[in-house]
């Protein structure tokens, strides 16, 4: 044993853990058993303990321990558990996964549950434990049992979870049968109905009244039902044979409001509120759309074919309107492919522009909100027949002043109504209207162009640009904003002083704003020097002289023969409306100029010329070259013709 590491004195195993002495030998009475009358047996001597000597052996350094000096130690008491209180102390832990764990250390392999007690026959061992071998086992067993307990608890709750879950199926399926018996009596009652109304059709006793009312009366009581069975395709099936006998004969352009209650009636029993499948095809649509499709449409088609002109579009048009609300998108489509633009078509390839009186939009451009892109197929045809036309116009039909008086009188004023209803939006820019005065910038001449956008569109551009530069905008955004207006225009336009003099108004104000200087209000300071000077003539209109000596004033200045009453009353035009006449007679434009003032008084464009009109004292003023001079309308008339010259 020395040879394989053992030393005298220390105990036995690799590190000396075993016993040091040799088993004491001592003899039980006869007869007698372990542990009986406290028979005190022989036990193992302590591992700290020096085995007794032999006579004649050195005796240990250490002597022994005096055992009457130790003191009993207190066992703790056993507690036992009931399965219940170990369920209830497990469920306040929480439930853990159980693992086993194989402890193969020993020369035999133990299976454990948890890592607690892996050690607990060593501690046992040094603690002196009697009988650790079995205290483990029982210990084993006891945690054995507990997982036991705990698994058939897992079982136990899970066919509780699956008792309540078949209870709440069992409980579905009996509302659900109890449903489907419900249905089951309401489709036999509705059966029942369906029956008595087909025995009624038969008999020919039906009406559309009491069709209807019936089964208005079936979907109020039944909604569900009335889906569910589709019961709106036998009301049509029903309905149509009766519908037949009351649109026999009918003419829709003649009496467009004929039936229009009836079918706004059958309109809500067939469809109610569902809105309309556009996917569904005339064949495949709801059963409203199929019996409009095969009751109304025949009729419009006949009667738009037979006797309705695509040169007078009011009686269909008139239709179209009455039945707008209960005509399906297929149904209209229909009519509108099918009837109308064939008529349109045929009647636009037989348009003669040099015969006929009336004009082709009277008669075409009313169907745009109905046709759309689809009237874009005439148009080609249109301006081919304008084409040979205009090829046939001789230049001298015109000459420069009717083509100005042209200008003037018709298309000016239709401009300037467009240019009326623009609006300036930086947030929401629409520019149709723009855009469609822009296309006359090339026929219109520069000098009625500049004006007319002058007093309809800088007022608008600089008010919103003001606007928007007093509310702390983004300057980046600004800029580009300006830079997109100035790309509108064209450069015939942009190379115009007065276009050129507006923008300029423009950015001037926008480098007072980045400057951090007070932007000034667009025509703030002409309004009120404007008002300033009418103040100082009202009161130096109470010295004037009577009205004759005012009105013998005009009359000598204008100088065209307007005649005054000798009476001294007032004429009938005023001084304006002379110099507006005046200007249409010679082909001239006539506007204001926004925003310029001269001595209070508003300053308008007369052709190439500046004038102001002083309607107090009834004198015309003109800008020479070398300033304001009071002038007659002869003069003002020369004035323009020179500067036109130059």
């Amino acid at each position: 044993m020395e040879k394989m590491g053992y030393k005298v004195g220390g105990g036995l195993g690799k590190n000396e853990q075993g016993i040091a002495a040799p088993i004491e030998v001592k003899l039980r009475p006869k007869n007698m058993g372990m542990g009986f009358n406290d028979y005190k047996e022989a036990k193992l001597p302590a591992l700290d303990e020096v085995p007794e000597e032999k006579p004649g052996a050195v005796l240990a350094a250490r002597p022994k321990e005096k055992l009457w000096s130790k003191q009993k130690q207190a066992k703790k008491p056993r507690e036992y558990m009931t399965a219940e209180e170990l369920l209830v102390k497990k469920q306040e832990q929480g439930l853990d996964v159980v693992q086993k764990v194989l402890d193969m250390r020993g020369p035999q392999v133990r299976v454990l549950t948890n890592l607690e007690n892996l050690n607990a026959e060593e501690k046992a061992r040094e603690e002196n434990l009697p009988m650790p071998e079995l205290q483990y086992n029982i210990r084993l067993i006891v945690d054995l049992s507990e997982v036991d307990i705990q698994k058939i608890d897992g079982e136990l709750r899970r066919e509780r979870e699956s008792v309540v879950s078949l209870q709440r199926e069992k409980e579905k399926l009996q509302k659900e049968e109890a449903r489907q018996k419900r249905q089951l009596g309401i489709m036999e009652t509705i059966l029942g109905v369906l029956d008595t109304l087909g025995e009624e059709s038969t008999s020919g006793t039906l009406t559309l009244d009491s069709l209807m009312n019936t089964f208005n009366s079936m979907k109020e009581r039944h909604p569900e039902e009335y889906k569910l069975c589709n019961v709106a395709c036998i009301a049509c099936s029903i309905a149509y044979p009766l519908l037949i006998r009351v649109f026999q004969g009918w003419e829709p352009l003649q009496n467009p409001l004929h039936g229009l209650k009836l079918m706004s009636s059958l309109k809500d029993l067939l469809d109610g509120d569902r809105p309309y499948d556009y996917s569904d095809t005339m064949l495949t649509s709801a059963p409203y759309t199929q019996l409009v499709g095969e009751v109304i449409l025949p009729a419009v088609r006949i009667a738009g074919t037979n006797t309705w002109h695509a040169r007078d579009p009011e009686p269909m048009l008139r239709f179209l309107e009455s039945w707008e609300e209960l005509l399906p998108p297929p149904v209209l489509h229909s009519i509108l492919d099918h009837v109308v633009m064939p008529k349109l078509t045929v009647a636009v390839e037989s348009w003669d522009p040099c015969r006929e009186t009336v004009p082709i939009h009277v008669w075409v451009h009313p169907w745009l909100p109905l046709l759309g892109q689809k009237l874009e197929v005439l148009y080609s045809t249109i301006t081919a027949k304008l084409g040979n036309v205009l090829g046939a116009w001789h230049a001298n039909v015109f000459d420069a002043g009717s083509w100005n008086r042209l200008i003037c009188e018709r298309i000016i004023p239709k401009l300037m109504e467009a240019l009326n209803g623009f609006e300036v939006n930086p947030a929401n820019q629409k520019l149709d209207q723009f855009e469609w005065v822009m296309r006359w910038a090339c026929v219109i001449p520069i000098d009625y162009m500049a004006p007319l956008l002058e007093a309809e569109f800088f007022t608008k551009w600089l008010q919103a640009l003001y606007i928007w530069l007093c509310s702390n905008p983004n300057f980046s955004e600004v800029t580009e904003w300006f830079l997109g207006w100035k790309g509108l225009f064209p450069q015939e336009l942009l190379a115009n002083e007065r276009i050129r003099q507006q923008l300029n108004r423009g950015l001037d104000m926008m480098n007072q704003a980045v400057e951090g200087m007070e932007v000034v209000q667009p025509g703030a300071r002409e309004n009120v020097s404007y008002l300033r000077v009418t103040e100082k003539r009202q009161f130096e209109a109470q010295r004037q002289a009577s009205a004759n000596a005012s009105y013998q004033h005009m009359s000598a200045v204008l100088g065209n023969g307007v005649h005054v009453d000798p009476t001294g009353t007032a004429p009938q035009t005023s001084l304006k409306e002379h110099i507006e006449a005046f200007a249409v007679e010679n082909g001239l434009m006539f506007v204001p100029k926004v925003g310029r003032m001269y001595n209070g008084l508003p300053v308008y464009a007369f052709g190439n010329v500046s004038m102001a009109i002083d309607a107090l004292n009834q004198v015309l003023f003109a800008q020479r070259p070398d300033g304001w001079r009071p002038v007659s309308l002869h003069q003002l008339l020369e004035i323009h013709h020179s500067s036109s010259r130059r």
